[in-house]
């Protein structure tokens, strides 16, 4: 591909990419209008955010083997095209359920376009140090929609119908397909030539969806019920089954052996921690300026554009501070920041204004942006071939880390608050107590993931550089 097309083929992965960030966060700070236009509990709030959710993650490893064996190009236009098709409903939508239902026909897309984005890139970045300069743009475009996603959805709920959240997506959406089949080039003759393992895409479809549902419904029904310990178990279940399916195939959707490198599962699980506090503390720190500090929507959006554009600046920047200092250090750098921020933001009471909250925005944002370079790392070990099931794999931990960040985060400031009010504290107060201990809880999680990064992605041993992004190497390392 010629130099030029290659970066407008960036700037199409990214644009798609963008729409889907911007979708998802563009909510949160419309959340309290939504609810009071339809009539919403908190349950059915949770249910719009995560309804998303469960069918992003469930059909993720689907979507990443999709791109892989029927092309990139062609399912990230179909991603594309669902997505952008769900959005016009969900901007249409006149009740909870319709918009619910959208919502998740929006990630069957999102499923099939954000896994095919990384891998694209790798394909039409075939060198290792030009790939690491693209990925760290495309993660800058992310982290930009994490700034006009809150500030666009306190602008829309403030003096439009709350519906336009959705509905900008859709002009986004047509132009990103009409720059794609420009800008990239047919990848069918990069399509592996071998079929879908339908077993194994089953199997994680099913362990994906089921562990999904028990996460969000189990504050709800109880994490002790039938249906939860069920949904569990199912998961579990089916989980096992994939294993055995993938061990035993000739032709395996995932080669399980990828997950025996230190760099690969540690990076997962890095990336997981950095999406357990970003997905956890937006969603309640956009209804915590609102109910507690009395921000309007568009007040509450505008407090998040500092530290997200920080993030994308600091994300841009990330690359070339990992090839000075390693990804190992910037990786736990960026986490120990990000838990600090969350315990400052902890000490801002209800008098709390944006310059209170500010310092800690900032320092939360340039934590933040210092993760990319494990996407790069992770993706130059795999094979090229697999780039999209490793990139679906990557994904798949940031949304169960993201919804556990909800879910888990969740529970324990309702558990706190319930307590709180039982022993006759005011409702605000209440509140407030519980969510500022809710903090503290979630840095000292974040915090988990510095050892795990330290060691993880540190430099092998053996003259081999782990921390830089590499071609593709046989399915495992040495870790």
């Amino acid at each position: 591909m010629a130099t030029g097309r290659r970066w407008w083929a960036l700037g199409a992965i990214s644009l798609g990419t963008f729409t889907t960030y911007l979708d998802n966060n563009v909510v949160n700070v419309a959340l309290p209008t939504i609810q009071r236009d339809l009539g919403l509990s908190l349950s059915g709030l949770e249910w719009i955010v995560s309804s998303y959710i469960l069918v992003f993650a469930g059909l993720m490893l689907a979507g990443g083997r999709l791109a892989d064996v029927l092309g990139r190009r062609r399912i990230f236009v179909i991603g594309l095209s669902v997505f952008t098709l769900a959005s016009l409903a969900a901007g249409l939508a006149t009740n909870g359920a319709t918009l619910i239902a959208a919502r998740a026909v929006q990630g069957v897309g999102a499923a099939l376009l954000t896994p095919t984005a990384l891998a694209l890139i790798r394909s039409v970045f075939p060198d290792a140090k030009e790939r690491a300069t693209a990925i760290g743009l495309w993660s800058s475009v992310g982290a930009l929609a994490l700034a006009l996603g809150p500030l666009t959805g306190g602008f829309i709920s403030e003096n439009w119908h709350w519906g336009w959240i959705y509905l900008i997506n859709v002009p986004v959406g047509l132009a990103t397909i009409g720059l794609t089949l420009w800008a990239i080039r047919d990848t069918s003759d990069e399509r592996v030539r071998h079929g879908l393992d339908l077993p194994g895409l089953a199997t994680s479809s099913l362990a994906m969806f089921t562990l999904t549902y028990a996460l969000i419904e189990g504050g709800r029904a109880g994490w002790t019920s039938p249906e939860i310990l069920g949904a569990f178990g199912l998961a579990v279940a089916s989980a096992l089954a994939f294993v055995v399916i993938e061990r035993r195939s000739r032709e395996p959707m995932i080669d399980l052996s990828l997950f025996r490198s230190r760099v690969v599962s540690g990076g997962m699980l890095s990336i997981g921690l950095w999406a357990f506090g970003v997905f956890g503390i937006y969603f309640f720190t956009a209804l915590y300026m609102q109910n507690a500090l009395g921000f309007s929507p568009l007040e509450a959006g505008a407090s998040f554009v500092p530290m997200a554009l920080l993030m994308a600046v600091s994300a841009g920047l990330s690359p070339r501070i990992s090839q000075l200092i390693g990804t190992a250090l910037t990786v736990a750098v960026g986490l120990l920041v990000m838990a600090v921020a969350f315990f400052g933001i902890s000490f801002v009471g209800q008098g709390g204004t944006i310059g209170d909250l500010l310092p800690w925005f900032l320092l939360y944002g340039l934590g933040g942006g210092l993760l990319v370079p494990v996407t790069t790392t992770v993706l130059g070990m795999l094979p090229a071939d697999r780039a999209g099931i490793a990139a679906g794999a990557l994904n798949v931990s940031r949304e169960i880390f993201g919804l556990l960040g909800i879910t888990i985060l969740g529970a324990i400031l309702n558990g706190r608050q319930t307590a709180f009010l039982a022993d006759g504290v005011a409702p605000l107060t209440a509140f407030l107590d519980a969510y500022r201990g809710t903090l503290v809880i979630a840095a000292a999680i974040v915090l988990v993931g510095v050892p795990v990064s330290l060691f993880s992605l540190r430099r092998s041993g053996q003259g081999r550089d782990e921390d830089r992004p590499t071609e593709a190497v046989p399915a495992m390392a040495q870790g």
